[in-house]
C-alpha cells in the first residue's frame, strides 16, 4: 500500500507570531520554521503503518511519499519527514501563499500521478487554521474521507477511523483509496535520530514548479488587514460572593 502524506512548512509552534508593521500579514523574516505539527503526526502514523508499530500489521504500508507546496526552503521540512522514515519527497515550488482550494487541486494532480491507496494528512495547518484541504481533496477525487482521526486501523481494504466528536467518540469505516486527516491524540511523533538524518540527505526529492501542474493558483480571497488580538485587561479581586454578585449585576449588567 502506498501512502501519500502532504506536509506544510509553518512558523514553529513555540514561536510567537508577529504582525507586519503595515498589517499585511505575519512577519516571517528571521523566524524559525518547522513542519506543521498535525502533518508530523500524519508522517509518524504512516511510518508506523510501514514498521508495524502499535496495532498495525508490519508492512501495511510499502511506500511513503511526502509532498509539500512552498518555497525551496520547504525541502528542509521534507527532509525531516524523510528522516522520520518516509521514502521519498515531492516539492511543488511556489513562493506565493497558495489558498486551500488551489492546494487541494495541486494535491489531486499528485494523487493522479502517484496513485496512492491512502492520503494521510494533518487536519489543519497552524498558520491559516482553515481545516479545509483534506475535505476539498476528497471531494475533488470523489474519495471517501474520515477526518479528525484519533485512531486508525487498516484492514480488509478499509480504513477504520475513530474520531472525536462533541458527544464522545465516533468510529467510521472508509473504503480505500481514501483521505484521512489526523488529530493530536493519534500518536506522539518520534525525534529523528542523527543516523536517519544523514540517510535522509540521500533520499530523493523531486522538485517541480507549480506552473507545470496546470492549476489556477490565483488568489480568490483578499486579506484586508492582519492585527494582533487585543490584550486582556487585568482582573478584579472581590472580597466575597456578595461583592461578586453585585459587580455582575450593577457593573457588568449580566444578572
Amino acid at each position: 500500500m502506498k501512502v501519500l502524506v502532504p506536509v506544510k512548512r509553518v512558523i514553529d509552534y513555540n514561536v510567537k507570531a508577529r504582525v507586519k508593521a503595515d498589517q499585511s500579514g505575519v512577519d516571517l523574516a528571521n523566524v524559525k520554521m518547522s513542519m506543521n505539527p498535525f502533518d508530523e503526526i500524519a508522517v509518524e502514523e504512516a511510518v508506523r503503518l510501514k514498521e508495524g508499530k502499535e496495532h498495525h500489521a508490519a508492512g501495511t504500508a510499502s511506500e511513503i511519499v511526502v509532498v509539500s507546496i512552498g518555497p525551496a526552503q520547504a525541502q528542509e521540512t521534507i527532509r525531516t519527514a524523510l528522516a522520520m522514515g518516509a521514502d521519498r519527497g515531492i516539492l511543488i515550488q511556489s513562493d506565493a501563499d497558495i489558498e486551500p482550494l488551489a492546494v487541494a487541486k495541486l494535491l489531486k494532480a499528485v494523487v493522479e500521478a502517484e496513485k496512492p491507496d491512502l492520503v494521510l494528512m494533518g487536519k489543519q495547518a497552524i498558520d491559516g487554521d482553515n481545516n479545509a484541504v483534506g475535505q476539498m481533496l476528497a471531494a475533488l477525487l470523489d474519495w471517501p474521507q474520515a477526518t479528525f482521526a484519533s485512531k486508525l486501523e487498516i484492514g480488509g481494504g478499509k480504513a477504520t477511523v475513530t474520531r472525536e466528536v462533541d458527544g464522545g467518540l465516533q468510529t467510521v469505516a472508509a473504503s480505500l483509496p481514501a483521505v484521512v486527516t489526523v488529530d493530536l491524540r493519534l500518536n506522539t511523533p518520534r525525534y529523528a535520530t542523527l543516523p536517519n538524518i544523514m540517510k535522509a540527505k540521500k533520499k530523493e526529492i523531486a522538485m517541480t514548479p507549480v506552473a507545470d501542474y496546470g492549476v489556477d493558483v490565483a488568489p480568490r480571497l483578499k486579506t484586508l488587514k492582519v492585527v494582533e488580538p487585543p490584550k486582556r485587561s487585568a482582573g478584579v479581586k472581590v472580597e466575597s460572593a456578595a461583592d461578586l454578585v453585585g459587580k455582575l449585576k450593577n457593573e457588568a449588567g449580566v444578572l
